[in-house]
């Protein structure tokens, strides 16, 4: 019967290999994966974010994708396809232990690196690929140890494990040096695939892809993730533009401040000289009236494309037709005045003092 509980994946292996069981210990979370032991020893692991067994050999092009199919559909319902592949010749015994040896540990690092997932134990279940290798649990936690220590120490951040890669835009600086595999997983980055998409679609281990991206993390040339953090809080949505309040809100209705009395300097005297005149009782009893504010004044007329007020336009003449009887009939407009010379001289006299 399966048991799920929520603890450290590490731990729980542990108790698993010294309790000599047999089955899959399945880890949820984000990659995740399964660990499966055989009588307390670790015959194989998997997981999203690494390549197995079948993805490396097909990718590297050791095996052809039609004879890989066809262990499967062989050997799949008992567990033998490692045996399938090595009795009909594809791969030697020493090829497909070494395979499955960096697979397994290349996904043990996604599955038990974890600190705290949920944590499924299936008794009895074992893997379609069959027992090949049989490795001490303890090594594994250690070599999972070993792992996480080197990746903190290049760049701390295990988000870049499962994050898409996105490259920078510039370079942060002048002259960077890259190798090989750091410069084939920026050409194939575009912002979308993961570095589990990377390391399958060229056929390398998880664990050396991470290598390589903690690296160009380290130098800049990948953007960081990001944590999203959602806020609960409500927006408040800005008013439309021209209008300085709700549009559902009614404008307030203008208040006119009362009329101020203006008193000169003569009734100031007056008013000084003699006694004040007693208020009427129906003044005293009835409130001050405010008077309504004066009407603004019109609007000035707009203006005509021609720069005037509402002028009528004129009819145009044709070339060389004469003017219109009133307009030939009217008085000569004046003489202009002579300019006074003296004037003239003066302004000339001190232009030539400016030279």
């Amino acid at each position: 019967m399966a048991s799920t509980t929520t603890a450290s994946p590490g731990n729980l292996l542990t108790q698993v290999a010294g309790e000599r069981q047999t089955g899959a210990l399945v880890v949820n979370g984000q990659p995740g994966g399964a660990v499966y032991v055989f009588e307390g020893r670790i015959i194989y692991a998997e997981s999203p974010a690494a390549p197995g067994v079948g993805e490396m050999l097909t990718s590297s092009g050791r095996l052809a994708a039609r004879t890989w199919q066809n262990a499967l559909d062989l050997g799949t319902s008992t567990a033998r396809v490692g045996r399938i592949l090595v009795d009909q010749g594809h791969l030697t015994q020493g090829e497909l232990e070494l395979c499955v040896l960096g697979s397994t540990y290349d996904a043990a690092y996604f599955v038990l690196s974890q600190p705290a997932a949920t944590v499924e134990f299936l008794p009895g279940a074992t893997h379609w690929l069959g027992a090949v290798v049989h490795i001490d649990a303890a090594a594994v936690a250690r070599e999972v140890l070993r792992r996480v220590q080197l990746l903190d120490d290049i760049f701390p951040n295990p988000r870049i494990d499962v994050a898409p890669v996105i490259p920078v835009i510039r370079a942060p600086r002048e002259r960077i040096t890259l190798t090989a595999p750091q410069w084939e997983l920026l050409a194939h980055a575009d912002g979308q695939r993961t570095p589990a998409d990377l390391a399958l679609l060229l056929g390398r281990a998880g664990y050396a892809t991470i290598q390589e991206l903690r690296r160009l993390a380290a130098l800049g040339m990948i953007e960081l993730p990001v944590v999203r953090v959602e806020s609960t809080d409500f927006v408040r949505l800005p008013h439309p533009r021209g209008a300085t309040v709700p549009v559902d809100r009614p404008p307030a209705a203008p208040v006119s401040a009362p009329p101020v009395p203006v008193i000169n300097g003569l009734d100031q005297a007056a008013s000084r000289s003699r006694p004040p005149a007693p208020e009427p009782a129906h003044a005293r009893a009835a409130p001050p009236r405010l008077e309504s504010p004066p009407d603004p004044p019109p609007a000035p007329p707009l203006a005509d494309h021609n720069g005037g007020l509402n002028r009528p336009r004129l009819a145009r003449r044709k070339p060389g037709a004469k003017l219109p009887k009133e307009l030939a009939d009217a008085e000569n407009p004046p003489v202009h005045q002579g300019t006074d010379e003296v004037l003239l001289k003066r302004i000339r006299t001190a232009l030539r003092a400016l030279r």
